[in-house]
C-alpha cells in the first residue's frame, strides 16, 4: 500500500504500539482516524497528529467496534486500510484461570478485532487491506499463557481463511505476528504474572516492522 494518502483506521491506537503507529502514518502522509478506550489519551494523540478525529470504544461490545469502521469511512470520506492493535495479555495455567478471565481474552482478542475487521471488508476498495497484531505466541504455543495464547491464535486462523476470500477482490490481509516487544503490555496482564522472557524487540523496531508489511507489494 503507498502509505502517503491512504485513509486508515488505527482501532487500539491508544497503547503503546497503536499509538507509535498512528504518529508513524500521520508523519507519512496517511490521513488517519484513530479508536480506542481512553478519551483523554485519544484526545493527546489527535492534538499530536494535528487534529485527526478519534472515537472511543468498548472491545466488550461488538456493535460499537463495527460502528467504528462505519464511522471512520465516514469522516474520512473512504477507507483504504484499518489496522487492529487492540489487544490485552492474560497469564496462568488453563486450569487456574477463570472462565471470566478467558472469555475476556477470547473478547478482546480476537472477536472485537473480528468485528473491527468484518466491518471492515465491506468498505475496503479493490487494494486495501485489514490487519491486525497477533503475536509469536502462536507459533511457540508456550505454556502458562494457554488461553492467551489460544485467543490469539483463534485470531491468526480467522485472518488465513479470510485472506483465502479476499484473493479475488485484491484486498490484502495481513497477520501481524509480532515478536515479543519490550512495550510493558506484558505487565498491564489481566490475570497472571509474564513468564521470565529474552529481550523484545522496542516499540520502534516493532512499528518498522509493521509499516514494512503494510508498504510490502506481496
Amino acid at each position: 500500500m503507498e502509505i502517503t494518502g491512504a485513509r486508515i483506521l488505527v482501532p487500539g491506537a491508544t497503547g503503546a504500539i497503536g499509538s507509535a503507529l498512528a504518529e508513524q502514518l500521520h508523519q507519512q502522509g496517511a490521513h488517519i482516524a484513530i479508536a480506542g478506550r481512553d478519551a483523554a489519551a485519544l484526545a493527546k494523540l489527535s492534538h499530536t497528529c494535528a487534529g485527526v478525529p478519534f472515537r472511543r470504544f468498548d472491545a466488550y461490545d461488538l456493535d460499537s467496534c463495527a460502528g467504528t469502521v462505519a464511522w471512520a469511512h465516514d469522516v474520512l470520506g473512504g477507507l483504504d486500510g484499518v489496522v487492529v492493535c487492540v489487544g490485552v495479555a492474560g497469564f496462568g495455567q488453563a486450569d487456574a484461570v477463570g472462565d471470566d478471565i478467558a472469555e475476556h481474552l477470547l473478547t478482546v482478542n480476537a472477536l472485537a478485532p473480528m468485528a473491527f475487521l468484518r466491518a471492515a471488508l465491506l468498505l475496503v476498495p479493490r487494494g486495501g487491506l485489514v490487519a491486525a497484531v497477533t503475536g509469536v505466541v502462536v507459533d511457540l504455543a508456550p505454556a502458562g499463557m494457554a488461553d492467551y495464547t489460544a485467543s490469539k491464535a483463534a485470531l491468526a486462523l480467522w485472518l488465513t481463511c479470510v485472506r483465502r476470500e479476499q484473493r479475488r477482490k485484491d484486498v490484502r490481509v495481513l497477520d501481524l505476528r509480532l515478536d515479543h516487544v519490550e512495550s510493558g503490555f506484558a505487565d498491564r496482564a489481566v490475570t497472571g504474572s509474564p513468564p521470565s522472557l529474552p529481550r523484545g524487540q522496542t516499540v520502534p523496531e516493532a512499528v518498522n516492522a509493521i509499516m514494512e508489511a503494510l508498504e510490502s507489494k506481496g
